[in-house]
């Protein structure tokens, strides 16, 4: 038995290392390559070793620092600001969807779900955006559309607060004069936190991963871009330039690094992603195992 128990150990380790080795090896290949030289890229392809290190990619993009710097902060202030409004919305509805006795539940829940099945289409929803809600070239751009309210996550937490927020204690907070609200901030939020944190974490990285809010809603103003968006406009330009090189025969002052470029972008925009995620592993583990739980 003792040996059996070893040899289950031994194999379960060997599983672990082996898919930490796939989880791991790929970044490290996005690293290496984002300071291999453009040439010998091109030449030899991607590897865990570079061959000749080169950091032209990186120049590149930090060639214009105050641009990149300000984008880095206007996509901290738009994440912020949509997670935080994401997770008061989604936190409401859930637990008004959780109350059985709640006049009208069904109509939402039906709402909810008609969202996750049908969708109206780009050329309408950019229209209705732009024409009815007048949100182009503003902040709200950037926040508001595809991102505001997610009906995955609202299932998520509801199930939570259907399965692990016992009603016994929802009750005895109404006896002792407790109104909704009051329940809702001072017994169900303290404790529906792994799942506040679990779409906390999934909101945010939608925030922080999205461009195409900014390719489609922002014409004018260049000062909203987020940093996907420059990163996107510059992946474009070194694209072009490239292009428009070989064709003219221009030479240009240095070569642009249109292979090495996508893999430092990848790395640029995954720095803050890879920092705060350690913070909040368990939570969302934890949140995504039980809010996945049928309740």
């Amino acid at each position: 038995m003792v040996s059996n128990n070893k040899a289950a150990k031994v194999i379960m380790n060997l599983v672990l290392i082996l898919l930490s080795a796939m989880c791991v090896i790929p970044l490290l290949i996005l690293l290496m390559s984002s300071i291999t030289e453009e040439k010998t890229l091109i030449q030899y392809g991607y590897g865990l070793i570079p061959r000749k290190i080169s950091f032209d990619a990186y120049t590149y993009i930090f060639r214009s620092g105050n641009t990149v710097l300000h984008s880095y902060l206007m996509t901290i202030i738009v994440t912020s600001v949509g997670t935080v409004t994401n997770l008061v919305i989604t936190v409401m509805f859930a637990y008004a969807l959780s109350r059985k006795q709640m006049w009208g539940r069904n109509v939402l829940a039906f709402y909810l779900f008609f969202t996750m099945i049908f969708n109206g289409g780009l050329v309408p929803t950019y229209i209705m955006w732009t024409q009815t809600f007048h949100i182009r070239d503003t902040i709200w751009a950037l926040i508001v559309p595809g991102l505001l309210l997610s009906p995955f996550n609202v299932i998520l937490t509801r199930t939570f607060i259907t399965t692990n927020v016992p009603e016994e204690i929802i009750e005895s907070a109404r006896i002792d004069g407790a109104h909704e609200m009051k329940t809702l901030l001072f017994v169900v939020v303290p404790l529906s936190k792994p799942i506040i944190a679990t779409i906390g974490l999934m909101s945010g990285l939608a925030y922080w991963n999205n461009w195409t809010n900014g390719l489609y809603y922002l014409v004018r103003r260049t000062d909203l871009f987020t940093i996907q968006t420059v990163l996107n406009t510059m992946l474009k330009n070194a694209e072009f330039l490239k292009s428009e090189a070989a064709q003219t025969g221009i030479v240009l002052e240095m070569e642009v690094p249109s292979s090495g470029i996508r893999m430092a972008i990848a790395c640029v925009a995954l720095i803050p992603i890879l920092i705060i995620y350690p913070f909040i592993q368990k939570a969302f583990v934890r949140g995504i195992v039980i809010g996945g739980v049928k309740g």
